[in-house]
């Protein structure tokens, strides 16, 4: 599995979707068979999302890596994702911003919290990441505010709470779309207490953010 995880890293970089070391290292390092369900074990390395449970997804390798460059994480940082799915994500961008830093992660299905947290800590990332089960679309207040803030659902418009837990020069990234189909990446940078800068990155296709401040279930 370990030159599998290397060769598709070297892919990735030959495709210029990995352009710094350190996410070129975390995805070296995380082994992706180690958050996926038993029969998917085998496609880890494939550069493609993956069916979970619950009809979740693990994101395609190129977009984890995509989502850890424009966040430009690094060491020590706060880091607020919406969406655990089963771990992965959220250990990539643990191994990059370190042990100092600290990621928390919100799942709305607790069957998929329960997996995550399991995962996380078999692969010894569970000291900085926290797993909260709860309606991602709400953020979460108490550790608020984040240095950065991402998304790997989709919602109709960012919600609220997620740019008000942003901290003043932080970054927040999360597919927006009018459907469920097809979304744009959007990254938001918080200029100050009540400017935001936002840039469209291009098309993407997300799971939707079900919640009070996303889609309905």
């Amino acid at each position: 599995m370990k030159k599998n995880r290397e060769d598709l890293v070297s892919k990735l970089i030959d495709r210029d979707y990995i352009k710094t070391k350190p996410v070129e290292d975390a995805m070296k390092k995380v082994p992706r068979e180690e958050f996926m369900t038993p029969e998917t074990k085998n496609y880890a390395y494939l550069d493609r999302p993956i069916p979970l449970e619950n009809g979740q997804t693990i994101s395609a390798p190129h977009m984890v890596a995509i989502i850890c460059e424009i966040l430009a994480l690094e060491k020590g940082m706060k880091v607020l994702e919406i969406g655990t799915g089963f771990g992965y994500n959220a250990a990539v961008v643990a191994e990059i911003i370190g042990p100092e830093g600290h990621v928390y992660t919100i799942e709305r299905i607790e069957n998929l919290k329960n997996i995550s947290e399991q995962n996380l800590k078999r692969t010894g990332y569970s000291k900085n990441v926290t797993v909260i089960f709860g309606d991602g679309t709400k953020g979460y207040k108490e550790e608020s505010p984040y240095d950065r803030i991402y998304a790997t659902a989709s919602a109709p418009k960012i919600p609220e709470p997620l740019k008000e837990q942003l901290k003043i020069g932080g970054r927040l990234l999360s597919p927006i779309g009018r459907d469920t189909s097809v979304q744009e990446l959007l990254c938001l940078n918080r200029v100050s207490e009540n400017e935001y800068k936002s840039y469209n990155l291009g098309g993407v296709v997300f799971v939707p953010m079900i919640g009070e401040h996303g889609w309905l279930e």
